[in-house]
């Protein structure tokens, strides 16, 4: 039986790669750890239109998703702040000024994307958080605000309270592998 013990090593991050060299007098041995490859049947198309879909959903999912990471990683930031902050006079003017400040920073992005980018955007929201765009604004904003922004989306066409479900939905199916493999670096 073969055991490798690295104790003195050096590492390096480079795209993902872990790269470990043990020296020892004058071998050198080394160790290569890659990401995760995921391997997909190809696409099989019926249509030009079913195949402009795809590669669509795929600029989409590209621009959108760390968009949603992002407002994961905020909104669990703002929680553990307002544990934090006891009165909710405090707690309100703590989110008033951090709402303004985080509209300043982002507000260019948003405007710049697609009603079909933001339709995307929501259903990312709720993969990453677990809860509808409606619900987000519900909860940070109340109800009146939320049911606000519901008309005003359905104006355009979208629903706030539309839910990501890759295991019964066809399209989320797609989704999910495209976000896979964009995770991945493959698409």
């Amino acid at each position: 039986m073969l055991f490798l013990f690295v104790f003195p090593f050096s590492a390096l991050r480079a795209d993902g790669v872990t790269v470990i060299a043990q020296v020892n007098g004058a071998d050198t041995v080394g160790m290569v750890f890659l990401r995760d490859l995921y391997v997909y049947p190809p696409m099989r198309f019926k249509n030009k239109r079913q195949e402009r879909f795809y590669w669509r959903t795929v600029r989409d999912v590209k621009k959108t998703l760390p968009y949603a990471k992002l407002i994961a990683y905020e909104m669990h930031k703002t929680d553990s702040i307002l544990l934090t902050i006891g009165d909710d006079k405090e707690q309100k003017a703590y989110m008033r000024k951090y709402e303004r400040q985080l509209f300043r920073k982002y507000e260019k992005s948003f405007r710049g994307m697609t009603a079909r980018q933001g339709f995307m955007l929501m259903k990312l929201v709720d993969r990453e958080c677990n809860q509808t765009s409606y619900e987000v604004i519900k909860y940070y904003k109340g109800g009146f605000v939320a049911f606000f922004w519901q008309g005003i989306a359905k104006l355009f066409g979208n629903d706030l309270k539309v839910q990501f479900d890759a295991e019964m939905n066809a399209e989320d199916k797609i989704v999910e592998r495209i976000i896979t493999l964009v995770e991945a670096g493959q698409l």
